[in-house]
């Protein structure tokens, strides 16, 4: 199957690791795709800077100064029309995704989780509270889940999965580092699976 380029945005609330991952993937060829747009909630996120720095058109949008949550929904979706996206890709984004914008994408919204899903998703289980849950569980495994965003918590059908074990003596600290440092790089191999057709999301 002949590779399809992948027209994406991005929405991250803080760094965007996942998303600097991807753009430059993108940049250096290694990914067949283009980085149309990034939106925040976070005015001074660190994401859309680095946007800018990159020549990405990057928008603020949130409740607040879009005048609700309704609203910003739209806002978002009409924004990422409006940059030709046809991949959503969520990069440490911590808002619920509105109506308007999951119909607009449906099935073409993308999240990472640092679990194993089902296990360990839903409300509430973000951040270190995770791996916390992970370790007080004693599990000798945990990994990252790359699915499918709906109106629910981690919900969405899993498109990928890798395992990384769990170590004898490992604190919340050190499972998240490694962790964390493994969702970029298989985010990045994630869509380049999807790209050339080799994985169907």
């Amino acid at each position: 199957m002949s590779p399809t380029p992948l027209k994406i945005g991005f929405l991250a609330s803080h760094g965007g690791s996942s998303m600097r991952a991807i753009v430059d993937a993108i940049a250096s060829g290694a990914l067949d795709g283009s980085a149309r747009i990034v939106i925040s909630n976070n005015a001074d996120s660190p994401a859309l800077q680095f946007a800018r720095e990159r020549g990405i058109t990057a928008h603020h949008i949130s409740a607040t100064s879009a005048g609700g949550e309704a609203a910003a929904d739209l806002a978002i979706r009409d924004a990422l029309q409006a940059a030709g996206v046809e991949w959503l890709i969520l990069s440490g984004y911590l808002r619920k995704l509105g109506p308007a914008t999951l119909r607009q994408f449906e099935r073409r919204v993308l999240n990472i989780h640092p679990a194993l899903l089902p296990k360990f998703g839903g409300k509430g289980m973000f951040g270190r509270h995770i791996h916390e849950a992970v370790l007080a569980a004693g599990e000798r495994t945990s990994g990252i889940t790359i699915h499918h965003v709906d109106g629910e918590y981690d919900h969405g059908a899993i498109v990928a999965q890798r395992k990384v074990p769990v170590l004898s003596g490992d604190t919340v600290e050190t499972l998240q580092q490694r962790i964390m440092a493994a969702e970029p790089p298989f985010f990045v191999e994630t869509l380049q699976a999807i790209a050339a057709g080799r994985l169907k999301a």
